[in-house]
């Protein structure tokens, strides 16, 4: 008898499917809900969020290193970055001004009856505003966030900006030194590197034990009740998203030569798992894998998604110009072209850079609103639904974070077509 193969796309849906029934259950019936959120889901998903963590860092300095190490001259790589930063930049800029023109079209804020709306608590997100911010925004202390004073302590945080700059410089250092020197080094850290994919297709078996866990645990505590008063912003947000997808990113691709279909298509599983646990990280391994596979040059995989974690974060700058519009009409606050124009420039700024915090989208919103005087209170009130969002904006990133990958390859002329097509039949075979 034939044994029947579930492919990790349709066993990620299948959690996510029994996570909704399961969390519905529990979210009308409190006297199991606590003990078996605590005791049972929460942890689910605690232990395959942590397992990606685990090896995110060992992987990311061992590729970046590598792919410095092994890219030609220090010079080339001044141009890779410099290229690398400026297609970020403009691709968020675009994305906060999509969201910008959206919510104002759209209005989702307007006519909404606050006493209607669930106010969530958001302290645990003003204390870490607060904590960031007085290190971490601004220009000036943006860039002195990079040098880390002790990489072991930022490898210990988890702190990725630092360990992104220590590895940069690692690897120019490496790939100076004489071929004979350096082998032995660059031998090890290519064995590390290969060790955690390996390690990745192992926890990758328990994605949709992790995924059942988080999303029954998120729907377990807000149900769905507290989606119907905001539905009108849900709707916006997937729609901008959903725009920015097919319409900015698929131009962005066909001017490069590349189609957005076929990379969503080779990304299914990966855009399926971020969705169900609204974490970009957790397919971080498999993303450099993949987009190294479909032609993109290691050197540049390996450089362009880690620093894109932090600097090219799509759907959460879209989302967060939205959200700010949302509160605002809330309030009843027009918002002037100046005062919109202040909230662009803002956005700019304190979305960089704080990659890996917990509620980043949050944190940004509320460092930035009251820039233009919006009533940070406002934020309680969708944060009831954030989750869901979230699982939305995290799609855009990771897809945005691919096609810069491919993009910047073709730029700097190393992109391999044939390496692409190869891999496209692969995949379509496969399906």
């Amino acid at each position: 008898m034939k044994k029947i193969k579930i492919s990790l796309a349709w066993q990620i849906v299948i959690a996510l499917i029994l996570g909704v029934l399961v969390g519905s259950f529990l979210h009308y019936s409190p006297e199991y809900r606590e003990t078996l959120i605590n005791n049972l889901l929460s942890p689910l998903g605690a232990i395959f969020i942590n397992l990606i963590k685990m090896i995110v860092i060992p992987l990311v300095l061992s590729m970046l290193i590598l792919g410095i190490a092994n890219a030609s001259h220090g010079q080339n790589l001044g141009k890779l970055g410099f290229k690398t930063i400026v297609y970020f930049e403009i691709i968020t800029t675009v994305a906060i001004i999509v969201g910008l023109v959206a919510a104002n079209v759209f209005q989702p804020g307007a006519g909404i009856d606050m006493s209607s709306l669930t106010q969530t608590d958001i302290s645990k997100y003003q204390q870490t505003t607060q904590e960031v911010s007085s290190h971490s925004h601004g220009l000036v202390n943006t860039i002195l966030s990079l040098i880390p004073s002790n990489i072991f302590g930022s490898l210990t945080d988890g702190h990725m900006l630092p360990i992104i700059f220590f590895s940069v410089i690692f690897g120019v250092g490496l790939e100076s030194l004489a071929k004979e020197t350096k082998k032995p080094l660059i031998d090890v850290l290519h064995a590390v590197a290969e060790t955690m994919f390996k390690v990745t297709h192992m926890i990758m078996l328990f994605a949709p034990f992790g995924v059942f866990g988080l999303i029954a645990a998120t729907v377990a505590n807000f149900g769905f009740s507290s989606l119907l008063p905001l539905v009108k912003l849900a709707l916006l947000v997937y729609g901008a998203i959903f725009f920015f997808i097919f319409v900015i990113l698929g131009l962005v691709a066909k001017f490069c030569g590349f189609s957005i279909w076929e990379i969503i298509k080779i990304l299914k599983d990966e855009l399926i798992l971020s969705y169900s646990t609204a974490s970009s990280e957790t397919v971080l391994p498999r993303l450099m894998e993949k987009m190294e596979a479909y032609g993109a040059p290691k050197s540049i995989t390996s450089f362009v998604i880690p620093i894109g974690y932090s600097f090219n974060l799509d759907g959460s700058t879209l989302y967060q110009s939205i959200a700010a519009i949302f509160i605002a009409q809330l309030y009843g606050i027009d918002l002037s072209m100046t005062q919109q124009i202040i909230l662009v420039l803002t956005l700019m700024i304190t979305s960089k850079g704080i990659a890996g915090v917990p509620g980043v989208s949050f944190i940004v919103l509320l460092a930035t609103l009251g820039s233009v005087g919006i009533p940070l209170e406002g934020l309680a009130f969708i944060a009831g639904i954030d989750r869901i969002l979230d699982m939305a904006r995290t799609v855009l990133n990771v897809i945005g974070n691919s096609l810069a990958v491919l993009v910047i390859s073709k730029w700097e002329g190393q992109f391999d077509a044939e390496k692409q097509k190869n891999y496209a039949v692969e995949i379509k075979e496969a399906a």
